[in-house]
């Protein structure tokens, strides 16, 4: 994932800062407990392709 990409993509519910998760190929909303899938390097950013974070998942 392009640093310069991770730097401008925001949360399309909340605005919020997303976090990176190399190994499970996804951005992570923290506030929204939200997962957004990367397919083929590219960001799905819409909110029925995000999956709920578990109550017990950690988030780096």
């Amino acid at each position: 994932m392009d640093k310069k990409l991770l730097d401008i993509l925001a949360c399309p519910i909340c605005k919020g800062p997303l976090v990176y998760r190399k190994e499970a190929q996804e951005l992570v909303c923290k506030a929204d407990r939200l997962a957004y899938p990367i397919r083929d390097d590219i960001p799905v950013m819409l909110e029925d392709e995000a999956r709920q974070l578990a109550p017990d998942e950690e988030i780096e």
